[in-house]
């Protein structure tokens, strides 16, 4: 489905990422972990990126991305933007989703990748799924977690949600996990893994990593989905 739009909300989300919300038409239904293909307007021209969608379909009332602020074009394009500013979005996109179909996933995210799972998140919360979900999502710093206090929130409100982060960069005030996801974590902290479903998402290293990590663990690559962030961010 493609439609014109326009911004109806800006969320900072740590002090390089931003949310961009935008009106949800009725006619549009999507899956939690789809992408969208986002067109903007820059200086006369139009740019057109995929992001994934990080919003949830039980919100009704808008479609959102978010994105890491780099110093690329379209970067610089949507630092500009404001509230009422003009784009097209045509969504939906990708088979990386959840929607209850399996009994236990583990959902590993690095930095920006950490967009499929919020939606994934949200709606298995809303939508009282019975789901055991594990995410471990790893940052540089504390400050470059995404939606941190949302995630914790909804582990809070969703027994079937546990959520860690880990900080490769801490500082001595940090009292969580550090270091890089590693198939020691999993085991401790997922004890029934050899039964999970692990979706991978984040920067190609990363994604990397994951695949070897599974190989390691001895689980058949069915049990792995993947989504490298390359031209998502």
């Amino acid at each position: 489905m493609k439609f014109e739009t326009y911004v109806t909300e800006i969320v900072p989300r740590t002090y390089n990422v931003k949310s961009f919300r935008f009106p949800k038409p009725e006619s549009l239904s999507y899956k939690p972990g789809q992408f969208l293909m986002m067109t903007i307007k820059s200086e006369g021209k139009e740019l057109m990126k995929p992001f994934t969608i990080s919003s949830s379909p039980t919100e009704k009332e808008h479609i959102e991305f978010t994105k890491k602020l780099t110093d690329s074009e379209f970067s610089a394009a949507l630092n500009t933007f404001k509230v009422g500013d003009w784009a097209r979005i045509n969504a939906p996109y990708g088979s990386f989703t959840f929607e209850g179909e399996y009994e236990r996933i583990c959902l590993l995210a690095g930095g920006i990748g950490i967009t499929p799972f919020r939606s994934i998140c949200k709606y298995s919360m809303d939508m009282h799924l019975n789901a055991k979900i594990t995410l471990l999502y790893g940052c540089r710093t504390e400050s470059d977690i995404i939606f941190k206090t949302e995630l914790e929130q909804m582990a809070k409100l969703n027994e079937n949600l546990k959520v860690i982060f880990i900080l490769n960069e801490a500082n001595s005030e940090w009292k969580g996990a550090t270091g890089v996801v590693n198939a020691e974590m999993v085991k401790k902290e997922m004890p029934d893994y050899k039964e999970t479903v692990f979706y991978v998402c984040g920067p190609p290293p990363m994604v990397q990593a994951m695949e070897k990590m599974i190989k390691d663990l001895d689980l058949p690559a069915k049990q792995l989905k993947l989504e490298a962030f390359t031209g998502h961010t």
